[in-house]
Order: structure tokens, then C-alpha cells, then sequence
């Protein structure tokens, strides 16, 4: 009797030491309780990891966070499988249900929703009930429903985070289109009924005018438009004017020496100094009311010819010249709006392509940046 009790305590020690040595599949998992200012984007870029798998672990549909709320930041090395389900993706048509998103819509095929982006010719993020999807991969059609959700057309005025490049318009319109421009006002300017397929950019080449100037004649937030909304379009101005660049030898250069740059928020305006000396000074955007850029003295701790940039409601590729100075905020090109003078960014700091190479070849790892009002 007592050689099998023996055995018996023998087997469970072994098991016990086993179970004990086996690490945890969550050893490497921590938490984030989001702080005010922050973003997804910036999260991820804290932690190394992406803003999908950050989406995956917490079961986000969208890029939405609020102050105080607590993130499940996944292992940056744990293998792909472990964020997105791995499963063969079935392509052909989707047909969008309501409440679903793109990411939402590539999980379900298991291909990543910046495949589905691409392969219909997305400029952001935004899609639409009934709205038809090209799913990437094999030629068998797959469709959810063969009968398209009617659509409805969205309130005017639909706040977006950035305006970066033109973003696609809204479902197509159940009523038929009205005329394209009405007859001019007694103060020159003139209705455009919003079509299918324009934005504010195309709309703004059709007048010759900044698409800008049209989204502050008509207090839209962001950059959607959706057809047949009524747009002023004021005739009488060719945009926002640049202000012009101040003279060189009157510019104080800030504390300090050697290389740095100054942004000064107020001008929308960098300078580069090297001791007391100004040596190029360039146009920018910084950051819209919503998003600020920060205030302070940093210096450029990441550095990248070229980078994917993605944050709520944008997804921008290859960004050339990015050189991050604190966080998710950086000095970068910029290749889809040429406003430079006026704030248009997440918080960052938009160059010209052209000067943010200068600056890139010009400075390097620890170059100090001034952001001042």
C-alpha cells in the first residue's frame, strides 16, 4: 500500500513542478489607461506595437478612446496569429452591412483591412451601408447579401479628425441629383450642389479655389460632403494667402547652440539655427484646434526617409523625411496638401517634401526642436 501512495505523491509533485514552469500567455501583457492628448496611433508607437493589434486585444471596431479608459497592450513579439485570426481569406464582393468597418470586414476574411483599402481604391477609412467591396484574392464571389441596404445621407457638417487627403463622399443620393450650380447671388457668389464622387478637393479645381477656402466658407469640420448638399462658394478669393517670410537678419535665434530647430506656432514657421545663426526658414502646418502640437524643448529621438502614418479616420503611406521629437509628434514631408502657413495636421509638424529632406540631411539623432506660440 505505502510504494503506491508513494507513487501516487511522486506523479503530483512532477505535475505541479510542470504547471508551475509553464509561463503565462499573458506574462508579457500590460495595461495602458489613456492619458488626455493621446491617440491610438501614438499608444502604439509608445509601446512598439500596432494600432491593429491594440484595435484586436481590446475589441475596438473604430479608432475612438477616451480619458481614463484602460487598453490591454499586447506582447510586441507575439506572432501575428496572436492579433488577427489567420484564416484563408474568401474573396470576391462584399457587400457592407450596417455597422461594420473595414477592419471588422478583414477579420471576417482574415487578409488585414489595409489590403481591402487599397485593393478598392480607399482614400480613408469611411464606407458605407450597401456600399460594394472588392475582396482580395480568389475569383469566387462572396457576397452577405445580394440586396443592398438603401443608404441615407448623412447630416451636413460631419466632423473629421484631419484633413489630409480628399476624402470619398457619401452614399449615392436617393433622390436625383439637382444641377450642379445656381445662378449667382447679388454678392457673386454662387450654390454648388454637391454630386456623387466630388469632394471638396475636385470641387475646389472646378472654381480655381483652395479647398480650403470652401470648407471655411461653409463651417464644415473636416472633409466630408456628401451629394446634394449646397455649398457657397465665394468667387471673390483665390484661397488662404501664405503670410510672407520675415527678413533673416531679423529673426532671434532661441537659447542654446549648435544645430536646433524653432517652430513657431503663431507664424506657422520653421527656422533652423546653427548657433546664433539662421541658416533656412520654411512654411508648416502644425496642429488643427482639436489636436495641438506640443509646446516645448525636445530633441529628435527617431528618424525615417520613409513611414507609414495612421491615426482615427486617416491612413497615410510613405511619408517621406519623418523625424519624431516627441512621441507620435514629429517634423515630416508632405505630399497631400500644399496649405503650408496654416494649421492642418494631427499634431505633427507638415513640410514641404522638399525642406523636410533639407532638414532631415541637415539634422540628426538628439537635434534639439523649439515649439513655442
Amino acid at each position: 500500500m505505502r510504494p503506491r501512495l508513494l507513487t501516487l505523491f511522486t506523479t503530483a509533485l512532477i505535475l505541479s513542478l510542470l504547471i508551475s514552469a509553464t509561463p503565462s500567455a499573458f506574462a508579457d501583457t500590460q495595461t495602458h489607461v489613456v492619458q488626455p492628448g493621446e491617440t491610438l496611433f501614438r499608444i502604439a508607437l509608445n509601446y512598439g506595437v500596432t494600432v491593429q493589434a491594440i484595435q484586436a486585444a481590446n475589441g475596438l471596431t473604430n479608432y475612438i478612446i477616451y480619458v481614463g479608459q484602460t487598453l490591454i497592450i499586447p506582447d510586441p513579439n507575439a506572432p501575428a496569429s496572436a492579433v488577427q485570426p489567420a484564416a484563408q481569406p474568401s474573396t470576391g464582393v462584399h457587400i457592407v452591412q450596417p455597422g461594420e468597418t473595414l477592419y471588422r470586414i478583414g477579420l471576417k476574411y482574415g487578409i488585414s483591412w489595409l489590403a481591402i483599402q487599397a485593393a478598392n481604391g480607399l482614400g480613408g477609412t469611411y464606407i458605407y451601408t450597401g456600399q460594394r467591396l472588392v475582396i482580395p484574392g480568389s475569383n469566387v464571389p462572396v457576397a452577405t447579401d445580394p440586396t443592398p441596404v438603401p443608404t441615407q445621407a448623412p447630416p451636413p457638417n460631419t466632423p473629421s479628425p484631419q484633413p489630409t487627403e480628399p476624402q470619398p463622399t457619401e452614399p449615392p443620393p436617393t433622390q436625383p441629383p439637382a444641377p450642379t450650380e445656381q445662378p449667382p447671388a447679388e454678392n457673386g457668389e454662387v450654390i454648388h450642389v454637391v454630386q456623387s464622387g466630388e469632394t471638396l478637393f475636385t470641387i475646389g479645381l472646378k472654381y480655381n479655389l483652395q479647398w480650403t477656402t470652401i470648407q471655411v466658407a461653409n463651417n464644415i469640420n473636416g472633409t466630408i460632403v456628401y451629394p446634394g448638399q449646397r455649398l457657397v462658394i465665394t468667387r471673390s478669393s483665390a484661397g488662404l494667402p501664405n503670410p510672407p517670410a520675415p527678413p533673416l537678419e531679423n529673426s532671434t535665434p532661441p537659447a542654446g547652440t549648435g544645430r536646433r530647430f524653432l517652430v513657431d506656432i503663431s507664424e506657422q514657421r520653421l527656422y533652423a539655427f546653427e548657433d546664433d545663426t539662421l541658416v533656412r526658414t520654411t512654411l508648416v502646418s502644425t496642429g488643427l484646434w482639436p489636436y495641438p502640437t506640443v509646446i516645448g524643448t525636445f530633441s529628435v529621438y527617431l528618424r525615417y526617409t520613409s513611414a507609414n502614418m495612421s491615426g482615427p479616420g486617416y491612413f497615410l503611406p510613405s511619408v517621406p523625411y519623418v523625424m519624431y521629437f516627441y512621441k507620435g509628434y514629429g517634423l515630416h514631408g508632405t505630399y497631400w496638401h500644399n496649405n503650408f502657413g496654416h494649421p492642418m495636421s494631427h499634431g505633427c509638424v507638415n513640410m514641404p517634401t522638399s525642406e523636410a529632406e533639407w532638414a532631415y540631411n541637415w539634422s540628426t539623432y538628439g537635434t534639439t526642436v523649439i515649439v513655442q506660440n
